[in-house]
């Protein structure tokens, strides 16, 4: 097996400045997500998102971003999931994209709300059929006997809703209000642009430079 510590990379696509880098931090966010749709980058939409339990237990898991906009970042997902229950102790979590062939990292801090009923239902209803029925079969992060479990489940989810599964009650969408955005540019010698953007008291956003 390769050394892992011999596997070295030289950050050189790009650079990240304050006279480019746009003031307001969701038209920066905007501006990359569209920069790596357009360079085919996998799954640009993926994100991980990072809890902390009751315990004080940090966890993570990749999940996927279905909308944003000036009030947060949205992503659906079972309620009595493991970051479900997560949130319900600690309403705050981190978010972070790593866009690989752009070399550039989005870092995402706040505050999580559930969203609303509606906009989870019109979600829901645009969802192709099978996923709409595997939010039904589907009991998240619990521990089950096989695979046949969730085929017996989707098989009984069907023949119970048939074509028009209504959305489950225990399923629905999140959003994170960010106070706190961090982007990185890798760069040579390992001298990486970071800029940060911190929300302040009268709304307005502080941005700065940190130290690689």
């Amino acid at each position: 097996m390769t050394r892992l510590a011999d596997l070295r990379k030289s950050y050189e696509l790009d650079e990240l400045d304050e006279d480019h880098a746009h003031a307001a931090p969701f038209e920066q966010f905007r501006n990359w997500l569209q920069a790596a749709i357009d360079a085919g980058v996998p799954e640009p939409n993926a994100m991980t998102l990072a809890t902390v339990g009751a315990d004080g237990r940090p966890s993570t898991r990749i999940v996927l971003i279905k909308g944003f906009d000036e009030r947060g970042f949205v992503w659906y997902t079972n309620y009595d999931s493991r970051k479900g229950r997560e949130l319900a102790a600690h309403p705050f979590a981190a978010l972070q994209f790593h866009w690989v062939d752009l070399e550039r990292v989005v870092r995402i801090e706040g505050k999580v709300e559930k969203a609303t009923a509606e906009e989870s239902d019109a979600y829901y209803a645009s969802r192709p059929l099978d996923s709409r029925l595997g939010a039904w079969a589907s009991p998240q992060s619990q521990v089950i006997a096989s695979r046949a479990v969730l085929v017996a489940n989707a098989a009984k989810a069907s023949l119970q809703h048939g074509l028009n599964p209504p959305r489950p009650p225990h399923w629905g969408g999140y959003r994170l209000v960010p106070d706190r955005f961090e982007f990185w540019q890798g760069r040579r010698s390992r001298l990486h642009d970071r800029l940060s953007y911190r929300l302040q008291p009268d709304g307005q956003w502080l941005r700065e430079r940190l130290a690689p």
